[in-house]
């Protein structure tokens, strides 16, 4: 379905109701750059590192899009968990899997309340800058102390830049992005203004510093457009 959710005012603030599930598909692909790039370079890489038996999440896995282009790839069998806290999303989730048959598990669950204890891979894409960042922190300790040694983390952010000159010019970049696919100046204004202090990014360096601070090894920028960025991390083996 076109996402036309702000076409209109609202009162309340974003969230992840049944309203945007039913849209959100086409509200990734219309509002994140290269977003099918991004997923297709993603699940190639963690094909790369997925042995026999190993457990991959995706936390916030939203509709599921990431999972199943994994599972279109892997040569292995290998457990696929999707953990999302909105109902709605994994209801499209497990439409969506259903549709190609194929055998991913989803739960209905907070992410903080999960154990991800022998994971391999863990995606986590746009969902740390809606957490408050003192808990991001505690969620980025928490999934490299229950990776398995040699276990991957995966994950993609709306970034900010230090310089706020620059800042504002990768802002009007992005927002002309988002009329050329088709939002009008009122969607774009109207979304954004309700995505005020829900939607909380850091900048590169801040993603970095806290991947580093919860002592994961190497972590490298592997996909960048203006303020959006993708990141691959180590838990050394």
């Amino acid at each position: 379905m076109k996402d036309n959710i702000f076409e209109k005012s609202h009162d309340k603030q974003f969230e992840f109701d049944s309203q945007v599930a039913l849209v959100f598909d086409d509200m990734l692909k219309r509002s994140v750059p290269y977003y099918k790039q991004t997923i297709n370079t993603i699940t190639n890489i963690a094909s790369n590192y997925i042995q026999k038996d190993d457990i991959v999440y995706d936390i916030g896995c939203s509709t599921g899009t990431t999972l199943i282009e994994l599972k279109k790839l892997l040569c292995v069998n290998a457990t696929l968990v999707g953990v999302d806290n909105s109902k709605d999303m994994i209801k499209v989730a497990r439409s969506k899997t259903k549709a190609y048959n194929m055998d991913i598990k989803y739960l209905t669950k907070d992410i903080f309340d999960m154990n991800f204890s022998g994971a391999k891979i863990i995606f986590a894409n746009y969902i740390l800058q809606f957490i408050r960042p003192l808990k991001r922190e505690q969620l980025i300790k928490k999934i490299y102390d229950e990776l398995k040694p040699g276990g991957v983390l995966i994950f993609s952010e709306k970034i900010i830049y230090e310089d706020k000159k620059l800042d504002k010019i990768t802002i009007d970049e992005y927002i002309k992005y988002k009329k050329s696919q088709g939002y009008s100046d009122f969607e774009i204004s109207t979304k954004r203004e309700k995505l005020e202090n829900v939607l909380v990014p850091y900048s590169e360096q801040e993603n970095k510093n806290m991947i580093t601070n919860a002592k994961f090894g190497e972590c490298q920028t592997i996909l960048k457009w203006l303020n959006f960025a993708t990141f691959v991390a180590f838990k050394k083996a």
